[in-house]
């Protein structure tokens, strides 16, 4: 019974993120779990945290399961169980941390504000970096609209997450009659503090606002490599880029599916003339050849800037590169272009439409430190993305989350350039300031700001939460030795 209240909680806290976005569902659904993790036993606590993860997971990222079947050629069976496996994988984080706070003795109160909170922000960290990281569905992405986002340029998504889980704690503390005045009280000034927060400016605009366009081809992805489809595609953002007038183009990830060395020339001078004719520049999504053995999943600039590169550095296993020992996987997925090389992880902003652009790569936004890192220099982030890999499904309205807390933790707006959806402006507080339809060929075009200036979090993103997570249950364990 335990388990299985503990997996609908966290199925049903996938209704914090998007699309649904009801973000009040996750502190609820994580009370649920601190009240079931009031049990000593570590190993039952264990596998409650995994039931939980499980549910979340399972109800989170079944995506996962459209861009291997449907898109990638593997079996339906095959992929089932690979979704599954996967799911069950990322359930053994939240599994450890219920695991790591059942072993440090504490009151209810303590463990529900500071050692639950501490455990799962740790370990939504470790999930998020080891094995090169899959921090989808971490707490701290469910906050844009809701007045936690205003802790997003202070303390980033895991600052967030420990919020949520002390928001979380004091739901347990005040349904359970421990301190529950006091819990309600700090409940309170935290929401508040944070809707205060909303209104800081912590970034100052830079230059005058200048003409965008973001181009959505809507080419199908089972379709997109076939060589009959290729000229089509060509014009097909050929010519949405010569509707514009924009100083700035942006073209998706893998707009053109060919090398860029093996594009006709001539095309590629129809789209240099087409941003020289604006007084600007294009962003075209392509793959690089260095080598016969070395490509890039890149962006490349065409226009009236000196032509630059940028390399996606965070690559993505088993779509983009096959791990080591893992290259026989090539022969059950079809998978075009899956074994890039990264590109050099200390790679300036883009100098184009006299702004620098701190480009990002579809999955590379979903990694905030390193997007802080190319962010202190720019003016503007830009995310290019092909997520036609899953469909119909919650990846894109997810995927759209995290690219607004992004804008929010670095004080930026964050153009968002996709295939098939979600085309989309987001502004340096993270609202959305103007949007295409999913599935349509289209267009965005609207006026942007670039911005100066250094948030808390760009100056410190993620350590200082680390630490004092860390510092909390270090205290708490030396707490329990001194009582003993």
């Amino acid at each position: 019974m335990r388990h299985a209240a503990a997996f609908f909680a966290g199925a049903a806290s996938v209704l914090a993120f998007a699309p649904a976005g009801l973000y009040p569902i996750l502190p609820v659904s994580f009370a649920v779990l601190a009240y079931l993790w009031m049990e000593p036993r570590p190993r039952a606590c264990f596998w409650t945290g995994a039931a939980f993860g499980l549910g979340l997971f399972g109800a989170g990222v079944s995506w996962v399961y459209v861009s291997l079947s449907e898109f990638g050629g593997m079996p339906p069976l095959l992929a089932g169980g690979v979704t599954a496996a996967l799911c069950a994988l990322l359930a053994v984080f939240p599994a450890l941390a219920g695991w790591l706070q059942a072993r440090i003795p504490a009151s209810g109160l303590v463990r529900a504000l500071f050692l639950i909170p501490s455990c799962w922000t740790l370990f939504e960290w470790l999930r998020g970096w080891l094995f090169s990281g899959f921090p989808w569905l971490s707490a701290g992405y469910a906050a844009p609209s809701w007045p936690m986002e205003g802790f997003a340029p202070l303390l980033g998504v895991y600052g967030i997450t420990w919020l949520t889980l002390f928001l979380a704690g004091g739901l347990w503390c005040m349904v359970s009659r421990r301190q529950r005045i006091a819990a309600a009280v700090l409940c309170v000034a935290l929401i508040g503090a944070g809707e205060a927060l909303r209104t800081v400016a912590w970034t100052q605009p830079t230059g005058a606002p200048f003409n965008i366009a973001l181009l959505q081809g809507n080419i199908e992805q089972d379709l997109k490599f076939r060589p009959e489809r290729y000229a089509q595609i060509l014009e097909t953002y050929a010519s949405l880029a010569e509707g514009s007038g924009a100083r700035l183009i942006v073209l998706p990830e893998t707009a053109i599916p060919r090398f860029f060395d093996r594009i006709d020339p001539a095309y590629l001078a129809r789209l240099q003339a087409t941003a020289a004719q604006n007084d600007g520049d294009l962003l075209l999504g392509v793959p690089f050849r260095a080598t016969d053995t070395q490509y890039y999943n890149s962006v490349l600039t065409l226009g009236r800037s000196r032509p630059q590169a940028y390399h996606k550095v965070h690559l993505v296993p088993f779509g983009e590169y096959m791990p080591a020992g893992f290259h026989w996987a090539l022969r059950l997925l079809d998978i075009p272009l899956a074994d890039f090389s990264a590109g050099a992880p200390d790679q300036p902003p883009l100098k184009v439409a006299d702004q620098r652009i701190a480009v990002n790569i579809c999955y590379e936004d979903a990694f905030g430190a390193e997007i802080a890192a190319r962010a202190r220099d720019a003016t503007l982030l830009v995310n290019v993305s092909n997520v036609a890999w899953f469909g119909d499904s919650l990846a894109p309205g997810q995927h759209l989350q995290i690219a607004r807390l992004r804008a929010l933790e670095t004080g930026r707006m964050h153009l968002a350039a996709t295939n098939t959806g979600i085309t989309a402006a987001i502004d340096r507080d993270g609202r959305v300031l103007a949007r295409l339809p999913q599935f349509t060929e289209g267009r965005l075009e609207l006026a942007a700001q670039g911005y100066a200036g250094v948030t808390p979090y760009l100056r410190a993103p993620d350590w200082p939460v680390l630490a004092a997570s860390l510092a909390l249950l270090a205290l708490a364990v030396l707490r329990a030795r001194r009582r003993r």
